[in-house]
């Protein structure tokens, strides 16, 4: 697949306030900084698409970017902010909640996860949440063009024993560098095949 074409189709706090069009879904997700707006923006060759900042937390709406006219790519805000105070913590949560459990046009989810770190409690506990309400996602590990194809093949090696410990069947994994551009065939492609299968 190409993306010829992404235009931001708006901006909401909750589900009822999606864009009128309905179109089907692809959500992406994950920790705070962990390179989500600059994956979005590699995908749809678009530097200025989704907002980047090396300050997490900037996401605090649910953005939905229309492509080529036949889907949306969903930039959520992301979770695990340290810094936020507990109010705007439960107000992203919740936000985030809204949107995973009541959008009914959301076909995949993907949850980006640093590839230079072990996969975290935190996103653990989020992907389990995934498992219980239902919810299909795949996980897309970001920034692999920061280390040696050794080293990151022992990494995703280590957190795929990790989630081994709680899930018989993974999820679908991709890889990808913002930076490089690795991996944009593949989630492209993988969108494909599920749009066609729907």
């Amino acid at each position: 697949m190409k993306i010829t074409e992404a235009k931001f189709a708006g901006s909401s706090t909750r589900v009822s306030q999606k864009p009128e069009q309905k179109l089907p879904e692809f959500a992406f997700i994950g920790r705070s900084n962990v390179g989500k707006s600059s994956l979005i923006n590699m995908l749809c060759a678009n530097k200025k698409l989704a907002m980047t900042s090396s300050t997490p937390g900037k996401t605090k709406l649910v953005n939905h970017f229309r492509i080529n006219n036949s889907w949306y790519l969903v930039d959520l805000p992301g979770y695990g902010y340290a810094k936020m105070n507990q109010k705007g913590r439960d107000e992203l949560a919740a936000l985030i909640n809204d949107y995973i459990r009541n959008s009914e046009e959301l076909v995949m989810l993907f949850v980006l996860v640093d590839s230079r770190h072990d996969i975290g409690k935190i996103d653990l506990d989020f992907i389990d949440t995934l498992g219980m309400e239902g919810i299909p996602f795949a996980i897309i590990f970001t920034k692999c063009d920061k280390q040696g194809p050794n080293v990151l093949a022992r990494q995703i090696e280590k957190d795929k024993e990790i989630l081994s410990e709680t899930w018989e069947d993974l999820p679908h994994m991709l890889t990808s560098s913002a930076e490089s551009g690795k991996g944009k065939e593949e989630i492209l492609s993988y969108i494909e095949e599920i749009l066609k299968s729907i």
